[in-house]
């Protein structure tokens, strides 16, 4: 046969390089509780859609001939697939070869698969188990370099494709960046970590010794926000990501994908009427309003640990996925704090990018106040969500539920727009109120002498109280037109699903990257 040496010579390279680091390296993977970068890529993908690229780079051994001895192959595994039949680009550590450090792989391999996903427009996906740079490449390449890849599209990448982060090792240094320079994070608890310097390097510069999840484990990475979410296993976390990335389109250039669905958009349900108690001081929990209005119930949670009095998550309408956001009582009774406006602006931003429409649950008493709140910078991040939200073109619907008050009630949605043409659509159930400051907090400040100087200083209290909550009621507003409208609970869901098809018509018509990019 023609060229049956040149035939065999490919088939060992490619049996040597689907080894990885061999049978030892294979099994102290396993024994670290940890898949290989192969089996990881099969459990991602639709079974048999593999299609690998640069299966041959590597670090070959030859014999004084010329002859081929053995091929070490590069600790990182490319290539694009299918994940519930749309194509995805997908990006490996293979930890078992140099402990998947980036600076000993062939670093064009991983870079080019990210070029390769910017230009072809797809989604990627990036599996991290990597140990990050090491001293000993000074001596491998007897010189040293500047820090910095010039040729990765990271931020072209963030403004026009979904863009998936997993952790599934320690990930320092440039690890933690591949991790982090996402749309969404996902990392393995007990497994992963993720730092900018190891337990070593803080060690030595901070005199400091620290475990490795003392330092980046996943309490410390979730409540930080280094990450979106934390899965219990591998499995669990590939699972997330073809759950997020079911609700994005592969690029800008498209609607986000819109699904057959079975669940009456004219579904009333009357327990929502009884949602909110009636004890404004009384909390109540949100998730299980949205799961009451959203399709089946199904929501796709992101970054709960952080910022956690604001909630965030993709969900459907009839079919349609759009961005929620929603105040949780149950934390910081739902205040804005300094990570939960950071995480309203990012998902902002991300559905801004991505043409989700969004629909935001207001419940918000205000700023945080106290000097924990002012040491954290809260009013200037506020700010910058403001920015994001004013800057969004997607269609926006807020539901008043409960409060909007001050600062953080302002935030509700866009009022003006980048370009001037944004509509504040917003409704409320009857248990809304707002202002610029809480009837409580307002009397209390307003009338401290009288109260103190009354007979009875609580009975005065309650009845200056009842007096301005009359004042304060949101039907007062709904006749100056100040609400487009106040609707019963148990109607929202119709409400959302009338506008949810309005709203993609005008997300067809702003496909393409926006011009402001993913912050």
């Amino acid at each position: 046969m023609a060229w049956e040496q040149a035939y065999e010579e490919l088939a060992l390279r490619r049996e040597q390089a689907r080894g990885m680091g061999g049978p030892e390296g294979v099994d102290k993977q396993h024994a670290r509780g940890k898949l290989t970068v192969r089996e990881r890529i099969d459990a991602l993908l639709d079974p048999g859609t593999f299609r690998e690229f640069g299966t041959l780079a590597g670090k070959a051994k030859y014999t004084a001939d010329g002859d081929l001895v053995r091929l070490q192959p590069s600790n990182s595994v490319i290539g694009n697939g299918r994940i519930d039949g749309g194509k995805v680009m997908v990006a490996g550590d293979d930890y078992t070869i140099a402990a998947g450090s980036s600076e000993s792989a062939v670093a064009d391999k991983w870079v080019y698969a990210e070029r390769m996903a910017h230009q072809l427009h797809m989604p990627l996906v990036r599996l991290v188990d990597t140990a990050g740079g090491s001293v000993r490449l000074l001596e491998q390449q007897q010189a040293t370099k500047i820090p910095g890849y010039s040729t990765w599209p990271v931020i072209p990448l963030l403004s026009t494709v979904p863009v998936v982060g997993v952790a599934l090792g320690a990930c320092a240094g440039l690890g933690a960046v591949k991790v982090s320079a996402s749309h969404f994070s996902v990392m393995v608890d007990g497994i992963s970590q993720i730092f900018a310097a190891g337990p070593p390097v803080v060690r030595q510069g901070l005199s400091m010794t620290l475990h490795k999840d003392e330092l980046g484990g996943a309490r410390i990475a979730a409540r930080g926000g280094t990450v979106s979410n934390v899965a219990k296993t591998e499995q669990e976390a590939f699972q997330q990501i073809r759950r997020f990335l079911s609700f994005l389109p592969r690029n800008v250039w498209r609607v986000p994908p819109v699904i057959a669905c079975d669940d009456d958009p004219a579904r009333a349900d009357v327990q929502l009427n009884e949602a909110i108690p009636e004890n404004r001081r009384k909390p109540y929990a949100v998730r299980e309003i949205l799961k009451r209005v959203f399709d089946h119930g199904d929501l796709f949670e992101m970054a709960r640990a952080y910022g956690g009095s604001t909630l965030t998550c993709f969900a459907r309408l009839n079919g349609y996925p759009v961005g929620v956001m929603a105040n949780d009582p149950m934390i910081s009774g739902g205040a804005m704090t300094h990570q939960s406006a950071a995480k309203m602006e990012r998902f902002v931003d991300l559905c801004d990018t991505f043409h989700l429409p969004i629909v935001n649950f207001v419940d918000q008493p205000g700023l945080m106040i106290g000097p924990d709140a002012e040491a954290a910078g809260t009013v200037p991040l506020v700010y910058r969500a403001a920015g994001a939200i004013e800057q969004a073109a997607v269609p926006w619907v807020s539901i008043v539920i409960r409060r909007a008050f001050g600062v953080g009630g302002g935030l509700h949605g866009p009022k003006y727009g980048e370009t001037g043409q944004s509509l504040n659509h917003r409704f409320a159930w009857p248990s809304a109120q707002w202002g610029s400051i809480p009837i409580e907090g307002g009397v209390a400040a307003a009338y401290r002498r009288e109260i103190e100087a009354a007979p009875d200083p609580d009975a005065r209290r309650e009845e200056l109280e009842a007096y301005y909550r009359k004042l304060a009621s949101p039907f007062r507003t709904a006749e100056k037109f100040g609400i487009v409208d106040i609707i019963q609970p148990s109607e929202t869901r119709a409400l959302l699903c009338d506008w949810v098809e309005d709203a993609y018509e005008v997300a067809s018509t702003q496909l393409g990257p926006r011009a402001r990019p993913m912050r």
